[in-house]
């Protein structure tokens, strides 16, 4: 089991540039099924969960060609349906959350799919109820195998119709709308998720030839198509991974220029930081952040304490909530962060309680936060990374920290950031990666 080792106190300096979104990357490779000819991705970022799910892609018979650096082709000519009903067919998907993803490709391509209970995160309970009622609604039965704990969809015949989502899940509406685009008649999906990955999904099916209205609004109306053909696509970079390196950039008092951000598409993100009394400035479609050494949390007008809570799009991301949390801690000020999706996702706070930090846990969705403005470091520690995001954010506080710092199960981290300890490094950090 890997491991980091960072010696903190290193400041960074120079460019960065972030990768390919990892959710977007997962929702547009599986979208790959719905076609029998060639559909070319770019931009696809190196990490553990998109390589997993490209090489489940290959064990289901797909043909995947590496085209160059993050740059792939995706052939679904034929698809093996001996291996969908195998025992590694069903490890691999268990350790995977975005293979869920699959479900709807699969179900417009063969009349069913059967997708185990996925893995991924431990974050709290994350249902799938959206996903599978919506599909339910277009005219697929679904059948839960307890003992073996797999889905088993089947339908017939898709047929469109109009629904209302109970809540506006990025991955629910990502597979209602590849089930859609090849199903009998209009579909109507309201309440539907409309970040940006959810755009970029819509205009690669609408090149491929569906027929996707509403794109970037929470209405979208599809009219289905007989069969969908190749195309080629560009991911956008990751918002998650800018946001991290905008935190790792203030708690390190470090100067770096973030490239190519795709700054239109990141919404509430840069005012959110400038909310923490983090200066940046857009140049071009860069970010820059000088070197800070004290900076300032907002009040609200009336002077109430500032609060940050994550909202669907284009609200702010939870995935960034982490990254806020611990860039609190060397503010002057004090937060309140509400983590409303996820029960578990805070627990990681007591790590930072006690490298220093002064932290309130309030309930398992609220933190407060009482900003030290640099007056104590904090310590180095010994960490676990329970998930991608809190493993980003616990990088983030050791990195800052006095002293050499330990994070065990970093393939968490490995999952979400693709060679960051190389990347980092390349920028003045002191991160060792320890087999």
């Amino acid at each position: 089991m890997a491991k980091f080792v960072i010696e903190g106190g290193h400041q960074l300096r120079g460019e960065i540039t972030p990768q390919g979104a990892k959710n977007e990357a997962l929702e547009v490779i599986c979208a790959t099924v719905l076609s029998k000819e060639a559909v070319t991705i770019s931009n696809v970022p190196n990490i553990l969960d998109v390589n997993n799910l490209i090489q489940l892609m290959m064990d289901m018979g797909i043909y995947v060609r590496k085209e160059g650096n993050n740059t792939y082709t995706f052939k679904a000519e034929n698809i093996n349906e001996d291996y969908l009903h195998s025992e590694d067919f069903k490890e691999r998907c268990t350790a995977l959350r975005g293979s869920v993803l699959l479900v709807g490709p699969l179900l417009a391509r063969l009349g069913y799919a059967i997708i185990p209970k996925p893995g991924g995160d431990k974050i709290g309970r994350r249902r799938l109820d959206t996903h599978f009622t919506g599909i339910q609604k277009l005219g697929a039965t679904f059948a839960y195998d307890n003992e073996n704990q797999l889905f088993n969809v089947t339908a017939k015949e898709l047929k469109g119709c109009y629904m209302l989502l109970d809540e506006a899940s990025v991955t629910g509406t990502a597979n209602i709308v590849m089930t859609a685009v090849t199903a009998k008649g209009t579909t109507t999906i309201y309440n539907a998720a409309c970040e940006p990955y959810i755009q970029q999904l819509c205009r690669m099916l609408n090149q491929m030839g569906a027929n996707i209205k509403g794109v970037g609004s929470n209405l979208l109306t599809i009219e289905g198509v007989e069969e969908l053909h190749g195309t080629t696509h560009r991911i956008l970079p990751d918002m998650i991974e800018i946001g991290s390196f905008i935190g790792m950039a203030a708690m390190t008092e470090s100067e770096i220029t973030i490239k190519d951000v795709a700054y239109d598409e990141l919404g509430l993100i840069p005012d959110s930081f400038r909310k923490l009394g983090i200066q940046l400035e857009r140049r071009g479609d860069d970010i820059y952040i000088p070197e800070q050494h004290i900076y300032t949390i907002d009040t609200f007008i009336d002077g109430s304490i500032m609060n940050f809570a994550d909202a669907p799009w284009p609200g702010l991301t939870p995935d960034l909530l982490s990254v806020f949390l611990v860039v609190a801690t060397q503010a002057q000020g004090s937060v309140l962060i509400h983590q409303k999706m996820f029960e578990s996702r805070l627990f990681f706070v007591d790590k930072l309680i006690d490298m220093g930090a002064q932290i309130i846990l309030c309930d398992p969705h609220r933190a407060t936060v009482i900003g030290l403005a640099r007056q104590n470091a904090l310590r180095a520690a010994k960490m676990s990374s329970p998930d991608i995001r809190a493993g980003i954010a616990l990088l983030i506080a050791a990195m800052s920290a006095n002293g050499t710092s330990t994070i065990s199960n970093i393939q968490q981290i490995d999952r979400g950031y693709e060679r960051i300890d190389e990347r980092l490094n390349a920028l003045g950090a002191k991160i060792t990666r320890v087999n």
